[in-house]
């Protein structure tokens, strides 16, 4: 399963989750690679942004910020269900390359889920700032990274071209709004879909496996932050 997502997409936290859950209980469990992938909505931000998130995302896409406000609560509701914790209210926008970075430095040394999930909760549920790199290298030391090195990769462009491959992955087989989840490289469920979406698209795929791979999508479009994801 490639999996392509933002850090600074709520869509994509929660979809995580619903994946997760999905496989846990999925019998063939074991035969199943996830490869998480690089995307960034905002390539000019600056590493913070200032100012109300929930007004920036209203403006991005055009509508009333007590819309985005009521879609915020529920994800907050529907994160809760699962186990998440999203402090809507406290979250900081910017820009998340040398995030990816870091996942990708992570990953390297085999801390890629520990990290990740420092580098969510740290967005997602405490309001950090993922543009800032005293933040990232704060959050990357805690999921186990060494802090020499990472400020070393920081300081750098290194994992650089990790970030900008997945992107062009992306661009080139018309990935525009995270999270996508592409499975075996046949069916694409976009956006953060129920659990059940996750388990009928697994068997599907399971029980289609030697078809040649055409993509299509399992579940529902997503279109901008308010059906199911974030569109860049």
């Amino acid at each position: 399963i490639d999996v392509w997502s933002d850090l600074v997409c709520p869509f994509c936290h929660v979809g995580r989750r619903y994946l997760d859950l999905a496989l846990a209980d999925f019998p063939h469990r074991d035969e199943v690679d996830v490869v998480w992938h690089s995307f960034e909505l905002d390539r000019n931000a600056p590493p913070v942004l200032d100012g109300s998130n929930t007004a920036r995302v209203a403006d991005k896409y055009g509508v009333p910020v007590a819309q985005v406000e009521e879609q915020q609560r529920q994800m907050a509701n529907a994160a809760a269900q699962v186990g998440l914790d999203f402090q809507w209210e406290q979250v900081q926008g910017g820009n998340s390359y040398d995030a990816h970075r870091v996942i990708h430095f992570a990953r390297s040394k085999d801390l890629e889920e520990p990290v990740t999930r420092s580098l969510m909760h740290g967005w997602y549920t405490d309001g950090e700032a993922l543009g800032e790199k005293s933040t990232l290298v704060r959050l990357g030391v805690a999921g186990g990274l060494d802090e020499a090195e990472l400020r070393a990769v920081l300081d750098s462009d290194d994992f650089g071209y990790d970030v900008r491959e997945d992107e062009a992955m992306a661009t080139e087989i018309g990935i525009s709004s995270v999270p996508t989840f592409v499975l075996d490289q046949k069916y694409a469920v976009v956006g953060a879909q129920p659990v059940e979406v996750f388990r009928n698209a697994l068997a599907q795929v399971w029980e289609e496996r030697g078809i040649e791979p055409q993509q299509r999508e399992a579940g529902c479009g997503a279109c901008g932050c308010g059906a199911g994801g974030c569109g860049s």
